[in-house]
């Protein structure tokens, strides 16, 4: 019976020109990995075009890359030895295209990094091998190529050698191994060469067959991004699938699944995959969707974790290691977007600690990130996300920051942080687990009453109207048959609050916390909630938006003057009629989906 061999992801980076391309085609031709007459081929076509063959060109199959003699895009080869299979990624050395490099990295095991033997170390050089270990690859073979350009001289070869072990153990890491090797002439490719008897290590397929496999995800505690909910309704088909790509872990039929950062549970009632019957477990690295046993509203960008197993971190601060490569500077205040797993969320820089010049190692004292810097710093999220910490699952510790659509920048984790709304997070995540579901649905409720629960919350100066415009638009929203409410300030500080009325110790965001629970009972009731509170600032909505998904609320200013920093989906003058400023109100309901525009 055959034996199934085990797949290794390699990374292979590199300043431009010091041979890459060339190394990993003579690692093809020599494991005779390439399609029957491939080689004949390419060697056929350079001798019509009157140009010296290079292995380089088995790989660059874009005509504008061999034109322009440089590596464009991450590619991706396959060869195989006797012991295992390879994935070969070949990431591109040239400065404008490091962050492809970057993205070959994340995917591999472990990585080759190749140095020019004439050219010497470069600065590029020392950017790949930090940006290496600050993705977590730990194991590292350096090639130092084109010993063929400098007469197999073992002194240069040392040097080179040298220099880069007191930069490798700067960065921690030990490099398993340094080669020396010409790509275009074979040597300590795949067999050990004439030319250089003074080297009595290892080739570079022994290497490769050296390095130890990872621990599979598998074996780690289970996490699933959100990519999206598909919902059924042909045939009476009632499905609700939540569907993504399984990172760690596995999951079977009967778990039960807590999902970050809500921390809302259910029972895995069916596994669903394309062309799969009745499938029981499934495990890392697959898409699949599951159902469950009791529907709750879930979102994209949520993690799906298994309550026995370790819980996420969920916070709107964290501290990263942060790697820019944007054309702009990425600079305090200004806002961008963090991706991570299926979440996507704004966030600025709170905190520079400290920026790193990757080439050297060494701190330089600014105030902005700029193109090719290192920072460890504290970013702040406009709303909270899941994550794992590096050293726990890396797979959920990667984000990249977008600047103006583009990814600029990424890095990894290094702790969660405690923010304002720790404190209400944390009874939320409790509440969510306790919490005893109706059999009733809400978007059966969002049927029935024609109308998408939601919290409206106006907000403003001391006597300019606000609770006049509310109860207006109460009244109007009842009449077109609305299932709608209207909660005075003084109902909830005189009864829910009654024990907490006369303490100072945090007693308005602890008064705001109780006010979010209530409002949170009642949009799960289908109810559309109007309150009205004197000049809401923006922390006094975060806690609101803590304890109630934020997608059911709608903030509205009432004034000319915005007197706190609070983020607002309406502003209305205070000397605008009554008529006029409900109508305003009811146009916006209308225009999110909230009640039926006619």
């Amino acid at each position: 019976m055959a034996i199934c061999k085990e797949d290794m992801n390699i990374v292979i980076v590199g300043h431009v020109d010091h041979g890459k391309s060339t190394i990993i085609g003579r690692l093809l031709a020599d494991t005779n990995s390439l399609p029957k007459g491939k080689l004949e081929q390419v060697k056929e076509i350079c001798r019509r075009n009157s140009k010296p063959f290079e292995y380089a060109f088995l790989l660059d199959a874009l005509k504008d890359e061999q034109a322009q003699g440089i590596t464009i895009d991450t590619a991706r080869c396959f060869f195989k030895t006797k012991k295992r299979n390879y994935i070969i990624i070949d990431a591109p050395g040239h400065l404008e295209f490091l962050k492809n490099m970057v993205t070959g990295a994340s995917r591999a095991e472990a990585a080759l990094l190749v140095v020019d033997a004439k050219e010497g170390v470069k600065e590029n050089s020392r950017r790949h091998a930090y940006m290496l270990s600050m993705l977590g690859v730990k194991q590292i073979s350096v090639l130092v190529n084109k010993m063929d350009l400098v007469n197999y001289d073992m002194k240069i070869y040392k040097n080179i050698v040298n220099e880069l072990k007191d930069f490798f153990k700067k960065l921690d890491i030990e490099v398993k191994s340094f080669i020396p090797v010409s790509g275009m002439m074979g040597d300590n490719i795949a067999i050990n060469s004439t030319n250089m008897n003074w080297h009595k290590g290892e080739t570079v397929l022994e290497t490769l067959d050296s390095f130890k496999a990872e621990e599979k995800p598998i074996n780690k505690p289970f996490r699933m991004p959100i990519q999206d909910v598909y919902k059924f309704t042909k045939n009476n088909d009632n499905r609700r699938i939540l569907a993504g790509r399984i990172l760690a872990g596995q999951l079977s039929i009967g778990d039960e699944v807590v999902f970050y950062p809500s921390g809302k549970k259910s029972k895995v009632k069916k596994i669903e995959s394309f062309n799969k019957e009745n499938q029981k477990t499934v495990s890392t690295g697959y898409s699949v969707g599951f159902t469950l046993e009791e529907q709750i509203f879930i979102k994209r960008g949520e993690i799906a974790t298994l309550y026995k197993e370790l819980n996420p971190k969920v916070t709107t601060r964290i501290k990263v290691n942060l790697f820019w490569l944007g054309k702009e500077p990425m600079e305090m205040g200004k806002k961008y977007s963090l991706k991570l797993g299926t979440a996507k969320v704004g966030v600025k820089i709170e905190q520079l600690n400290k920026i790193i010049d990757a080439s050297n190692l060494e701190s330089i004292r600014k105030d902005k990130i700029e193109k090719h810097d290192v920072a460890e710093c504290v970013l702040k999220l406009d709303k909270a996300v899941a994550f794992d910490l590096a050293h726990e699952i890396v797979e959920t510790s990667r984000f990249v920051i977008v600047d103006n659509y583009s990814i600029a920048g990424g890095g990894i984790i290094l702790k969660g942080l405690e923010d304002k709304e720790n404190w209400v997070r944390e009874k939320v995540l409790i509440r969510n687990y306790k919490w005893e579901k109706s059999m009733i649905t809400q978007e059966e409720r969002s049927e029935k009453y024609n109308q998408r629960p939601t919290l409206i919350l106006i907000t403003g100066e001391k006597n300019i109207g606000k609770k006049t415009i509310a109860k207006a638009l109460e009244k109007i929203l009842f009449n077109d048959g609305k299932i709608v409410y209207f909660l005075g300030i003084g109902n909830v500080l005189y009864g829910v609050d009654a024990d907490i009325k006369t303490s100072t110790n945090n007693r308005k965001d602890e008064s705001l916390r109780r006010l979010a629970e209530v409002a949170n009972i009642m949009i799960d009731a289908g109810v559309i909630l109007i309150l009205t509170a004197v000049e809401l600032s923006q922390n006094n909505l975060d806690i609101i938006k803590t304890t109630i998904n934020s997608e059911r609320i709608e903030t509205i200013w009432v004034g000319e003057n915005v007197t706190t920093n609070i983020s607002y989906d309406l502003r209305i003058s205070s000397s605008d009629p009554l008529e006029k400023a409900v109508r305003e109100i009811k146009t916006l309901l209308q225009n999110k989906g909230i009640i039926f525009k006619p």
